[in-house]
Parts: structure tokens; sequence; C-alpha cells
């Protein structure tokens, strides 16, 4: 590839993942409002898990959660098979994030969790997947095809399912009236944590 081709292509990735992500809002609905409801009123912690990628994802999305007023912590899917699982209880919400539906570690996990008496939202291309059979609650939402290399590298289809707990974050927030004070307590480092201290002295 010549540098035109380059600069060609990276612009072309960034339009492609722009549009998936795009498309996602057209896939928002009634189980959205009940997957919302239900971590709201959550008593105990939500646990996030996916494998791969889905566990990058998982990741971001239990810290964010965090940041937006709703305790959680991201649950290897991997190391709960061996004796991380013990941390679910039965207050407790895990969201189990598996594009196909039948990750083995995802399966066993969420039977666990199920046995526990915690409540399972399954996010999934596939909720006549096994993961969508066990599950409290599917959110199906299906990342464009074109998005990924190969339809396998999940580039684009990772920052689609990102966008999705982005707008369950943002939404639990303002739910909670989550305010900018009670975000400084959880936030006191950094940059962040500077700006905010410089906010508070101003006023």
């Amino acid at each position: 590839m010549n540098e035109e081709q380059i600069i060609a292509e990276a612009k072309e990735v960034i339009r492609r993942e722009a549009n998936g992500v795009l498309s996602l809002a057209d896939q928002i609905d009634e189980s959205f409002n009940k997957a919302a409801v239900k971590l709201f009123n959550c008593k105990g912690h939500v646990l996030v898990s996916g494998s791969g990628t889905s566990h990058a994802v998982a990741r971001r999305m239990a810290h964010l959660l965090s940041c937006c007023g709703t305790p959680a912590l991201p649950l290897d899917a991997g190391d709960s098979q061996h004796g991380l699982s013990g941390a679910l209880t039965s207050n407790d919400v895990l969201i189990a994030l598996s594009k196909g539906g039948h990750t083995a570690e995802i399966i066993s996990l969420v039977k666990v969790a199920r046995d526990r008496g915690a409540y399972v939202i399954a996010i999934t291309e596939k909720p006549d997947s096994e993961l969508g059979a066990i599950s409290d609650l599917v959110l199906k939402i299906i990342a464009p095809p074109d998005v990924d290399p190969y339809g396998m590298v999940a580039t684009g289809s990772s920052l689609f399912n990102a966008a999705f707990g982005d707008a369950l974050c943002v939404v639990l927030l303002k739910m909670r009236g989550y305010s900018i004070e009670q975000f400084g307590k959880t936030h006191p480092g950094g940059a962040v944590g500077k700006k905010l201290e410089d906010m508070h002295l101003n006023h």
C-alpha cells in the first residue's frame, strides 16, 4: 500500500465503524428499558463478563457503570471456572457478552450465576443460542457484518458493543440523578480529579 492508499483505508475504517455504531440506535427497544430498570434496582453489584475482545468491552463497561453511579466490576469468565465465581450472590446482576452465545466459559459462568440466584442479562446477536436460553433477559444487538475485517476480527463490533454499554451507563446516570459532585468523590485522581477540584474551588 502506498501513502495515499493507507490514508484512504484509515478514513474508510473510521467511516464504516461510525456508520456501524449509528445503526445501533435503531436496535434499542423495550428490552433496553427492562435492562436499565433491573440495573437501577440492583441491590448488589453489577458484574460484567465476556471472553476475548468481549472481555475488554466488559471491563470498560464495568468501569463506566461505576463512574456513572452503578456499582460494577468486571468478572473474568476463565478465572470464574477456578473459584472467582464465588463472588456472585443472589443480589447481583450479571451482564454476559457473547456474540454467538455459545462461548463455553460464559455459559459455565451464567449457569453458576443462575444457581446462585443472580439475575442474568445476555448481550448477544443470537437470542436462540444456549446463552439466550439460560439468561433472564436477552438484549439482541447485531453489528453490521462489514465492520470487522473478514467478519471476524472484532474491531468495529467491539466499538458497537461499547457504544451499547455507554447508552446503558448514561441512561442509568440520569435515572439516578448522579451529580458531578458525586462523580468527584468517585474520581478524585488524575486530570479529571484536578478539574473537578478547580471547579469546586471556583464555586
